[in-house]
């Protein structure tokens, strides 16, 4: 099965722009957060979602804008130093953060933490960085507890390939915030791409992240399948026709991406229906497990 096609809104500037055409053309998710877009993406997204009552909601807590950063400390939610920094996992943070996007979007399904492993620059140790995603954990499995959220997970940029942390690891931390078995943690994004594609051969073989978070019952979201467009310019005319002829550069990265094993929905910031339209057709039929390894071997081997 390939993963469904769905809307990231990381590099997207008009983000209701980008989103209309996406939502009418039946993406099940719509993916942001709220320092996308300037500060503005859940603004943008806000009279959309109520044309679309059935897309379901990804957001995330942790980054913020300059704006909103001065806007928690006048709330003396951050200090001056935390509020400098634009990244917060503190729990009164992650709270306070919470609450604005549920009070913009008017409904969350799941609320990532964003790149727990980010630190200000500065390498965090293990025990801390878990310390740090359990109490954050805590915070929101009290707003799915509540019924506020759906649930939340983790996004993460390179804690999975640094193993910072492992999926049963981040299991452990949910089970530990919510004080039994019974915890909210629902979701993981990382990166899935033919640059980032350690994620893809382990899943090819059976084993890594995205199958931990499937054995797991988690749902799997592959984030930045063009790699911020870096991706394209090795997009040759000949690993296009490699992967399937008469594709555009961006749908043949995107069916790559989307046909790894294990993995639920690929997001792509696609702004036009055009776009859109073409990256849907190309992941209607998935490369199989045999194609998708060839093609990563051919990649690398360039």
């Amino acid at each position: 099965m390939t993963a469904v096609l769905s809307l990231g809104t990381y590099r997207v500037r008009a983000v209701g722009q980008a989103a209309r055409p996406a939502l009418a053309a039946g993406s099940p998710w719509v993916d942001t957060a709220p320092n996308y877009a300037h500060g503005y993406a859940h603004e943008g997204l806000r009279p959309v979602l109520r044309t679309y009552p059935t897309v379901r909601v990804a957001t995330k807590t942790g980054f913020f804008t300059g704006k909103q950063g001065h806007a928690a400390q006048a709330e003396k939610v951050l200090s001056r130093e935390d509020a400098a920094r634009g990244h917060s996992l503190a729990p009164h943070f992650v709270r306070w953060q919470t609450e604005r996007s549920l009070a913009v979007l008017g409904r969350v399904d799941i609320v990532f933490v964003h790149n727990p492993e980010h630190h200000d620059g500065h390498s965090l140790d293990r025990a801390a960085l878990h310390g740090r995603a359990r109490e954050a954990f805590a915070v929101l499995e009290e707003f799915a507890q509540a019924g506020r959220i759906g649930g939340y997970g983790v996004a993460t940029w390179s804690g999975l390939t640094s193993e910072a942390f492992t999926v049963p690891e981040l299991l452990v931390l949910a089970r530990q915030a919510a004080g039994s078995a019974e915890h909210h943690l629902t979701g993981l994004q990382t990166p899935v791409s033919l640059i980032m594609d350690d994620l893809i051969r382990q899943a090819l073989n059976g084993v890594g992240p995205l199958m931990d978070a499937k054995d797991a019952g988690l749902i799997t979201f592959g984030s930045a399948p063009l790699h911020g467009g870096e991706l394209l310019s090795a997009m040759t005319p000949e690993l296009v026709d490699f992967i399937r002829p008469g594709l555009s550069p961006a749908a043949a990265a995107l069916l790559a991406a989307g046909s790894c094993p294990g993995l639920d929905v690929v997001l792509t910031s696609a702004s036009t229906r055009e776009h859109w339209d073409d990256a849907a057709k190309a992941l209607a039929a998935p490369l199989t497990a045999g194609q998708l390894r060839k093609v990563a071997d051919e990649l690398s081997s360039e």
